[in-house]
């Protein structure tokens, strides 16, 4: 599904920043315009953890203004075989406060925002409501399902993905546009028990493979910041990393879906969208 730009081109380049995104400019297609629509989004990184970091690494070299990384949690030693935006001396530290850092070294000219929070229903429209794109880099479905439902009210696209051992997915939900998170699962498909045991912490992950979809979510975040290319909504691209195969679902939006959300009222949904008009 061809899309237009979600962001309209910020101020012209300087001479450093042409000079560092010359690789991106000149493919074709690409040129100025499409920079400087990366340079004037504001995209949110939901976890800075194995999804979140290769895609806030990969946000920052390509140039969007301004990223947003929201996490609560503190860095682990474990996490380290994977979350690569963190690193030794980081173990300790907050999780959002390192990712942002890490973004500020990787590349001066954008602006890092640390969220040190976790997202629940309390702040979720006001968090998401300073930013044009999500990504959800989260790894339980409570969190999935706020986030959509959040996005979906403020009429977001999200970027979603999932790993699990030498597993991934990603896709994009945007409700404007295609099918949500609950059209492919409209509850939570896992007991909290099956959840746990098919995590990261027990069922492992192969870290190579969170690189993988990391990438490929924030090619998604490039796609549909420019208008380039064709984003994944109404898709749900599926990599093997052992068998190194790759193939696409199609997920369509349910007709006879019952419209729930975590999110409540309807009068508060109403004036979060005029404000955006």
């Amino acid at each position: 599904m061809d899309l237009p730009p979600l962001i309209a081109p910020g101020p012209p380049l300087g001479n450093a920043e042409i000079e560092r995104y010359s690789r991106s400019i000149a493919m074709p297609g690409f040129g100025l315009t499409a920079q400087r629509r990366l340079g004037a989004a504001r995209v949110l990184v939901v976890g800075a953890g194995g999804l979140g970091s290769p895609v806030l690494l990969a946000l920052a070299a390509a140039g969007v203004g301004t990223i947003g990384v929201i996490d609560g949690d503190v860095v682990e030693a474990s996490n380290l075989q994977r979350q690569s935006i963190h690193r030794h001396e980081d173990i300790g530290r907050g999780k959002a406060a390192s990712a942002t850092a890490a973004i500020e070294r990787a590349n001066p000219l954008v602006a890092a925002v640390a969220h040190p929070l976790r997202l629940d229903a309390s702040n979720a429209l006001e968090v998401l409501g300073g930013y044009d794109l999500v990504v959800d880099g989260t790894d339980r479905y409570a969190s999935r399902f706020l986030i959509a439902d959040a996005a979906a009210i403020a009429g977001l696209p999200v970027v979603w993905g999932a790993v699990a051992q030498q597993h991934a997915q990603v896709s994009v939900f945007w409700e404007a546009h295609g099918p949500g998170l609950r059209d492919l699962h409209p509850t939570a498909p896992l007991s909290e028990a099956e959840e746990l045991a098919g995590s990261c912490a027990e069922a492992g992950v192969l870290g190579a493979v969170c690189t993988i979809a990391g990438g490929q979510m924030a090619a998604e975040v490039v796609k549909l910041v420019t208008g380039l290319g064709e984003p994944l909504v109404g898709r749900i691209a599926v990599t093997d990393a052992w068998t190194a195969r790759s193939y696409e679902v199609p997920l369509e939006r349910d007709p006879a879906r019952v419209r729930v959300s975590v999110l409540e009222p309807e009068p508060q949904r109403r004036e979060l969208r005029a404000s955006r008009r």
